[in-house]
């Protein structure tokens, strides 16, 4: 293309605005980009279409703009997919959020939250966070203290998502780590044979793998034992959130599914000082670290200057609070994670049915399985039926992502697979609809 053929940066966005519903500010900056790379091209010898590259970026800016999806992966706790569904939450346009309306002065940030949370698991005190590691980032600060020594289990020196890495946030913390044991065996006498003193014992659950053969490790019920010994606090980090592992919430009682998984009231009644926690994993609320334990120690944590860093917001605040009212309430079977959790498979078998027939798709209903997901009770799986869809796989899941709203489906040994457990029932039409397009 040559120079002077260049079209300006507003006609450029004129023509592309209709087709993308984007702020005009997001499509004038791509078209600009657009037309000075053709110009660098055009002056190499190297042609390039202004119109086509401002489209594709459009069309890329446009596919990762915040919205809706149908999660028919099965995997109930889809981390690319937000995690934990939460259901509608009103937030108010102004709130008491720092304001007593008893006095009228100023109030404390998420009081009613954090008495809840304390009458619901059983600890003296509780604090709420951003996010579980920015739970454990305060904990490490406020107990152990800059160059203090923290001792862990070699075994879970865990890395999740991200490359996100326990030794890494230790350090960045301030925290010096001390490492007991071996990878795959540590022992009650590693932490008792530790030379010196440590400010800390830390303990974390290695929720997103599972080692398995020649193992050992200390479980959480004999850590704080070791911790009084060393004269240090015990710092229990379960990760997934399970409140109680006897779960009075589920008719008939706790699933398989959850065999093993430690559980927050049970940490705390064997002696833990702080007990920390995902707001969004099994808990089934929005994304925040909970922090649970003994008052001298989670006041500690509450008045350490990190504390205002990582703190929540109003929206957070108001979802969680309707979640822990479920727990505290007895309904905490309708919290939607567990909704999708506990449903009998008869009746996803019978949405399964019916959306196959609707959509006139060719395809089978066949034994399958859940996850939990989010590193929740690894390598343990719900039984579940759904829906194998015939033909390519991969032309059949970009057709039903590529459906409004766009339906996420699984892809397994060459076929396309829908789950319907992790579909709340309100959406099985528009997985219908989307299947009705291949």
């Amino acid at each position: 293309m040559d120079l002077r053929d260049l079209p300006s940066v507003d006609a450029l966005a004129g023509d592309l605005s209709p087709g993308f519903d984007l702020p005009r500010a997001i499509i004038v900056s791509v078209a600009r980009e657009a037309i000075d790379e053709a110009r660098d091209a055009a002056r190499s010898g190297s042609p390039m279409d202004p119109v086509l590259g401002a489209t594709r970026r459009l069309q890329s800016l446009s596919s990762s703009r915040l919205h809706s999806v149908v999660n028919a992966t099965g995997v109930l706790l889809h981390t690319n997919l937000g995690r934990a569904p939460i259901g509608e939450t009103t937030t108010p346009f102004f709130s008491n959020l720092e304001f007593d309306l008893e006095s009228g002065q100023r109030g404390k940030r998420a009081h009613y939250l954090r008495e809840l949370i304390s009458a619901t698991t059983g600890a003296e005190a509780s604090l709420v966070v951003n996010n579980n590691a920015g739970a454990l980032f305060l904990a490490l600060a406020a107990l152990a203290g800059r160059d203090g020594r923290v001792a862990v289990s070699r075994g879970e020196l865990i890395e999740i998502g991200g490359s996100f890495r326990l030794p890494d946030l230790m350090a960045a913390s301030g925290a010096y780590l001390v490492e007991v044991g071996t990878t795959n065996r540590t022992r009650q006498g590693d932490f008792i044979d530790i030379p010196g003193t440590v400010e800390a014992v830390l303990k974390v659950h290695p929720s997103n793998y599972r080692i398995q053969g020649f193992t050992e490790d200390v479980p959480f019920s004999k850590m704080p034992a070791i911790a009084r010994h060393l004269g240090a606090p015990f710092i229990a980090d379960i990760g997934s959130g399970l409140l109680d592992e006897s779960t009075p919430w589920i008719p008939g009682g706790p699933p398989e599914w959850l065999d093993g998984e430690p559980a927050v009231r049970q940490v705390l009644e064997q002696g833990a000082d702080v007990v920390l926690f995902s707001g969004d994993k099994l808990l089934g609320g929005p994304q925040a670290g909970i922090i649970v334990g003994k008052r001298i120690s989670v006041e500690r944590m509450a008045r350490h200057p990190i504390a205002r860093a990582v703190r929540v917001n109003t929206a957070t605040i108001a979802s969680l609070t309707g979640t822990f009212e479920a727990y505290a309430s007895g309904t905490a079977a309708t919290i939607p994670f567990w909704e999708m959790a506990i449903s009998p498979a008869g009746e996803i078998r019978r949405r399964a049915v019916d959306v196959l027939r609707a959509s006139g798709a060719v395809g089978s209903i066949v034994d399958g399985e859940s996850l939990p997901g989010a590193g929740s009770v690894p390598g343990l799986t719900i039984p579940t039926p759904v829906l194998r869809i015939d033909g390519d796989d991969e032309r059949t899941w970009r057709l039903l992502a590529d459906h409004e709203p766009p339906v996420i489906a699984a892809r397994r040994d060459g076929t396309a697979i829908v789950n319907l457990r992790s579909v709340s029932p309100d959406e099985d039409s528009i997985v219908a609809a989307a299947l009705a397009t291949l």
